[in-house]
């Protein structure tokens, strides 16, 4: 009997090993930070919707679905949400989740240190009903603010005012920033930034696992080449993203899948529309040509996107005319087409403006961001030139090209923008409004654009609830930003992930990868 036991033990456990994987991926752009309230992009709050978790969250298909809450309804007319939280939840050190931590967690991430203020630009105030309803007061109706929190992720009071991590630090950093302790999926067992991250799976998690994960390894790679033959050779299981000239040959490899699909990250180029003069020029002196909208439109004219997706991108982009593409909510029909290239009509406008023979200035882009950003760089430095703007191209990482962004140490540079509610209300609260601190609007307005009617109409499209209403606002906004050029919109960014051909996961179109509906078969 003894026997026939151990036998059995030893079977399920050779099963139980045969089940569990472990899991390798590499991207570009390694985590910046630990700390969800630290920095609001892309590589960070889809790194970290892995180990924290928000009031909601979204599914497969981009939906709204719930999280830690269970459910939400509005109060009143229009006064605000009130949330019920899900009781039974801990922290990955065993801490029970409560309302108090949500209250912690809007205090800490609505603050001038966090770079997620913007987030909570319509509420007035938080009140904690019981330890499991929480209400989240607004200014005016606002229909979009749960869906606006989707990546809004909760931390243990706790654990946060015990590692002098109350506030957090973009800056210098504090414990937040290398150490985790969230109540999501997945739990960071090894933190080494630029080298790797590891993650084992949190057995106290309060929802079912969808994957068979064991352990999880993030390695990121510069390289995008590196990266391909990393994932050919088998040495990870995943690479995001496939370098563009390599996808129809890696689709042909049966050892390799190649998932394709259009994100909702609009690239552009920006302006520094508030500076009084030009900070890399050696002929325009005490001068900003970028002021004039003129010169603005003289950029877009000069630029040759469609060649830009036919040859950098290989096809697999697509042009835009606005700071959202035309699968998002809000995005304005009623506006004309972006500015055709005309490299004559640019000249004539810089003419007009009084730079007849063009001028020189920076260029400033990050090459290990955005799919393919330091060679759409160079093809908009090339182009630029011909129309007369001479163009110092300077790429870099981009965990230094944010604080060069932040200091104001730009002349030109190149954007990437997902609109985290699918909403053309996102760019707008973002990028576009009036920086004010108080009023948590325009934290990545890196320009300083300002337009008093833009803002007159920002807070009347968060609380209107006529659909057509709202949309005319929106429109009126989208042509305004076109006869100011406030931007230069280029394409929307394609999504081209690599994986060993043994693995089966879900692409979402905001490019956040989530470990928990990878199967490796």
């Amino acid at each position: 009997m003894r026997h026939i036991l151990l036998s059995a033990a030893l079977a399920a456990a050779c099963a139980s090993a045969a089940h569990a994987e472990e899991f390798r991926w590499a991207v570009t752009t390694d985590p910046q930070s630990m700390d969800p309230h630290a920095v609001n992009s892309t590589p960070v709050l889809g790194f970290l919707n892995n180990v924290y978790e928000g009031l909601v969250r979204r599914g497969k298909d981009m939906s709204v679905e719930p999280a830690l809450a269970t459910a939400w309804e509005p109060i009143g007319a229009g006064e605000g949400w009130r949330f019920t939280l899900r009781e039974g939840v801990t922290f990955h050190d065993g801490a029970a989740f409560t309302a108090e931590d949500v209250l912690f967690s809007y205090q800490r991430a609505s603050s001038p240190e966090a770079d997620t203020a913007s987030w909570f630009a319509p509420v007035s105030d938080v009140v904690v009903v019981d330890d499991y309803t929480v209400d989240f007061m607004t200014a005016a109706p606002n229909p979009l603010f749960p869906s606006s929190i989707a990546n809004w992720m909760i931390m243990d009071s706790g654990w946060a005012e015990a590692n002098d991590a109350a506030r957090p630090d973009k800056e210098s950093g504090n414990f937040a920033t290398l150490n985790t302790n969230g109540t999501g999926a997945f739990r960071v067992t090894a933190r080494e930034p630029g080298l790797r991250t590891v993650l084992e799976p949190f057995e106290a998690w309060w929802d079912e696992a969808g994957h068979n994960i064991t352990r999880a390894e993030l390695t990121p790679i510069q390289n995008p080449a590196t990266a391909l033959a990393a994932l050919l050779s088998g040495d990870v299981d995943f690479i995001n993203p496939v370098p563009i000239q390599d996808v129809a040959r890696l689709a042909q490899n049966p050892d390799v899948k190649v998932v394709q699909g259009i994100e909702a990250r609009v690239i552009m180029l920006g302006f520094p529309h508030d500076a009084e003069a030009l900070k890399y020029s050696s002929d325009v002196q005490g001068e900003n040509p970028f002021a004039d909208p003129r010169v603005r439109r003289a950029v877009a004219h000069a630029i040759n996107v469609p060649a830009i997706l036919q040859t950098t991108m290989r096809g697999n982009a697509e042009p835009v005319n606005q700071l959202v593409s035309s699968a998002m909510h809000g995005y304005s029909e009623a506006l004309p087409e972006a500015p055709a290239y005309d490299p004559e009509q640019a000249g004539a406008l810089l003419a007009e403006a009084g730079y007849p023979e063009g001028f020189t200035f920076g260029l400033k882009c990050p090459n290990d961001r955005y799919l393919n950003d330091e060679a759409v760089c160079q093809a908009v430095t090339g182009m630029l030139a011909q129309a007369g703007m001479r163009a110092t191209l300077d790429a870099m990482p981009v965990n230094n090209y944010w604080p060069e962004l932040r200091s104001d140490n730009f002349d030109l540079f190149l954007l990437g923008w997902s609109p985290g509610t699918f909403d053309a209300e996102h760019p707008i609260r973002f990028l576009v409004a009036t920086e004010n601190e108080e009023k948590k609007l325009g934290s990545w307005n890196f320009g300083g654009y300002s337009n008093a009617r833009i803002d007159e109409l920002l807070p009347l499209i968060q609380s209107e609830l006529d659909a057509d209403a709202r949309q005319a606002m929106l429109d009126e906004v989208a042509q305004i930003m076109a006869d100011e050029q406030a931007y230069v919109p280029l394409y929307v960014q394609p999504l081209v992930w690599g994986t060993r051909a043994n693995i089966d996961l879900t692409q979402r179109p905001d490019d956040f990868f989530i470990l928990r509906w990878v199967t490796v078969n």
